[in-house]
């Protein structure tokens, strides 16, 4: 056994599936699954990773190998208690279509022997840190969107408090944005409820942005790397997982830096009832572009800046905004690539916009962080439990230069409002 491995919350130990005709699923896998982590199993159809997933709840068992929960062998505990000690949740959420919604979250309570009230008091609470509406507490399945389902199937998968959760593709029957949300949402439940949890997907975006540490396997069940998702993404450990992260993985990289740093400008913002005056007085020698916001504050779009100041109100999309001292510098170049101005748009928690920022300045901070990366190694391994994407100093509406412009005059560089 490796050194090191017994201190996992979940250990799988050099563990084969071998199925009757000689098909072999799962071949010899090893993986220490930390303790209050998210640890994802991503790889091609055919690698063995939904199988391995059931083989942790003795679904299926292996032919070869171990697997211990907290040091114990799961053979050696029966395996009802083994099963309802863990919650499941799968794809198309697998409820009950005759029971509501509040008595499909209350099942495992139910049948550990919880009475009504105290089984009906906790799905009725799973609901609200789901973010399900109570009202829909008394309406069955067929009644709820897809979202809504999935929602309920991690409310019933939590609702006995399992240490442990296997997730099995449990998002990847809902849209893009449905899906989002629902990331999102269970990364807000992990961080207050610190579970062990075993999430199975196809989707290397999906793997990366919920895993702390992400396996990827490859067809036969063989274990092609093990690594928290900014060390996967900067060091492929062979020719197939560089395939399989795709062409895009240095943008999905910079997910991991964060954007706190970039140097922001508020002055060319302008407000949208400016005089011809401010606004010239506004503008960069860098771009004619002005940006106009609501008197609120809020972006509206970019205009050029002598034509405004002529009259004109003619306005360009901005793309979308990064949230100031938040986001990554994924979603501030993002920002910037898709603004025809060039320059991406930093908002603070309301939607203000509180300073802009050129492609080739968040370029050069792209390069900073690279090097700074590069001259500490092991931060990548840090960084999964860190992204940049949930920063401490969200909602302070600041750069990471105190909020000033680049030639550091925050005074001279507030918008005209």
């Amino acid at each position: 056994m490796p050194e090191g491995l017994c201190t996992a919350l979940i250990l799988i130990d050099a563990v084969t599936k071998r199925y009757p005709g000689g098909t072999t699923a799962v071949d010899r896998l090893t993986l220490e699954i930390p303790d209050g982590s998210i640890t994802v199993l991503v790889g091609p159809s055919g690698c063995g990773k939904t199988t391995t997933l059931r083989m942790i709840n003795r679904m299926i068992d292996p032919t070869e190998g171990r697997i211990t929960l907290d040091g114990q062998d799961i053979r050696d505990r029966p395996v009802n208690a083994l099963r309802r000690s863990m919650g499941y949740v799968i794809q198309h959420a697998g409820l009950f279509p005759h029971r509501t919604i509040v008595e499909n979250i209350a099942t495992v309570p139910r049948l550990l022997g919880w009475d009504r009230r105290k089984a009906r008091a906790r799905a009725m609470e799973l609901m609200e840190r789901v973010g399900l509406d109570p009202a829909l507490a008394k309406r069955y399945p067929y009644q709820l969107s897809g979202g809504q389902q999935q929602r309920v199937g991690v409310a019933r998968a939590l609702a006995a408090d399992p240490p442990v959760m296997l997730m099995d593709e449990p998002f990847s029957a809902v849209d893009p944005i449905v899906r989002k949300g629902l990331q999102d949402e269970l990364l807000r439940i992990q961080a207050e409820l610190g579970k062990t949890i075993v999430f199975v997907t196809h989707d290397i975006d999906e793997a990366t942005t919920i895993g702390d540490m992400v396996a990827v396997l490859r067809k036969g069940g063989k274990l092609a790397q093990y690594a928290p998702p900014a060390e996967l993404l900067s060091a492929p450990a062979d020719d197939f997982v560089e395939d399989f992260l795709g062409l895009d993985r240095g943008i999905r990289r910079l997910s991991f830096f964060t954007a706190a740093g970039l140097e922001l400008t508020a002055r060319p913002i302008v407000a949208v009832d400016s005089t011809a005056e401010q606004i010239t007085s506004r503008i960069l020698p860098q771009t004619p572009y002005v940006l106009v916001t609501d008197t609120d504050g809020r972006p509206l779009g970019w205009a050029e800046g002598r034509g405004r100041a002529a009259g004109s109100s003619e306005l360009v999309p901005y793309g979308h905004t990064f949230r100031a001292g938040r986001d990554s510098l994924r979603a501030a170049l993002d920002s910037a690539v898709l603004s025809p101005s060039g320059w991406a748009v930093a908002v603070d928690e309301d939607g203000r916009a509180v300073g802009v920022v050129a492609q080739e300045t968040i370029a050069a901070a792209i390069r900073t962080a690279h090097a700074e990366r590069a001259a500490a190694p092991g931060v990548a391994k840090a960084d999964a439990g860190a992204r940049a994407d949930a920063g401490t100093d969200a909602g302070t509406g600041r750069s990471g230069n105190g909020g000033q412009g680049r030639d550091g005059a925050a005074d001279q560089d507030v918008a005209v409002r």
